[in-house]
């Protein structure tokens, strides 16, 4: 894998990123990729064949979702949905042809957690391939490895780079199975990182603590104000003691993390789009992990032909906590919900 014969292949600079990711995650080893959707899908289509079935939590990020229902099928990979809160819902949905697990905790819109040891423990028994989006947490609040993962994804454009400036994504797990997706999927497919990239990457990297902790301070402060303003019906965040998962959510990691969702008490769709619109500290954006505080409302989708496939109401709004100060960002949100039932 390191041999420098061919820079798609092997790049002094990418190597230094691997092993620094995978020295993170836990892992023998990483694969740095020009997508967060182009990890996925190497580290899917590597564990599966013609014939195979996939059992995915349901809700997963767009283009999870986007490969396993409409991808995969045209290559006779059969998929089934799960509510992933459960394990026991991936023991039901068990096939004699299952041959991955695919979960994301938590989740990347609603933030439902999976309880990841209880899960890799039934895909042990079964000789299933565990796969987990670990992007929202980081390695730094949470490694599914050492919880029995076998492959940990990331988009990297979010918090490991964590500068709005790098689209990646980055794939760990062993060794042995980390020269099986080399030798196939990453090198047929080239979705390589630029060394210029990798090098921004390794940057982000130095900062990755600070931003974690910056976020971890700020987020719960948002969080407890927006629970009790009468204008928010409810509050999906994973490390509000109100959660049903809150002790879950603990016990896999160690830390929050700067997202959580909202719906609003709207009847309106332009009362959300008002709400979004007086916003003036956070940018209207489909990342996070920047310094910038973000939202990305679900009314904004509205008039898209894919909007009936979404499994959100118009009323729900996500937020990434930037490192902004949390009491300027808790006085915008203030403003801008007070005049969410103003007349145009």
């Amino acid at each position: 894998m390191d041999h420098p014969f061919y820079t798609r292949g092997h790049n002094p600079t990418v190597a230094i990123l691997r092993k620094k990711i995978a020295a993170l995650e836990a892992a023998e080893e990483c694969l740095v990729f020009s997508s967060g959707s182009a990890s996925i899908a190497a580290a899917v289509i590597s564990s599966v064949n013609a014939g195979d079935h996939v059992i995915c939590v349901d809700k997963p990020y767009s283009w999870t979702n986007k490969l396993l229902n409409n991808l995969l099928p045209r290559f006779q990979v059969e998929v089934t949905m799960v509510d992933g809160k459960n394990p026991q819902n991936f023991v039901d949905a068990l096939k004699p042809n299952t041959k991955v697990f695919m979960l994301e905790s938590p989740n990347s819109i609603t933030f439902e957690v999976q309880d990841i040891k209880a899960i890799t423990d039934v895909a042990k028994q079964n000789g299933i391939t565990t796969i987990l989006d670990n992007s929202y947490a980081t390695p730094l609040n949470q490694q599914p490895i050492t919880l029995g993962v076998d492959i940990v994804v990331h988009s990297a454009s979010k918090y490991l780079n964590g500068h709005s400036d790098v689209v990646a994504g980055v794939l760990c797990c062993s060794r042995q199975k980390a020269e099986q997706i080399f030798a196939s999927e990453f090198m047929t497919l080239g979705g390589i990182i630029s060394p210029n990239d990798a090098w921004l990457m390794i940057r982000g990297l130095r900062t990755l603590h600070i931003r974690m902790e910056r976020v971890a301070h700020s987020t719960p402060k948002v969080v407890e104000f927006l629970k009790q303003h009468p204008r928010v019906k409810k509050v999906y965040y994973p490390f509000d003691p109100d959660n049903s998962q809150y002790e879950l959510a603990k016990k896999q990691m160690k830390r929050p993390a700067g997202q959580f969702s909202i719906e609003l008490d709207a009847t309106e769709i332009t009362q959300a789009e008002r709400f979004c619109d007086n916003l003036q500290r956070f940018i209207l954006g489909c990342s996070w992990g920047g310094h910038e505080s973000l939202i990305f409302p679900t009314c904004a989708l509205v008039s898209s032909e894919n909007y009936g496939e979404l499994p959100y109401p118009w009323t729900l709004v996500r937020f990434y906590v930037g490192l902004e100060e949390p009491e300027v960002l808790i006085q915008d949100l203030s403003q801008a919900l007070e005049k969410m039932y103003e007349e145009a």
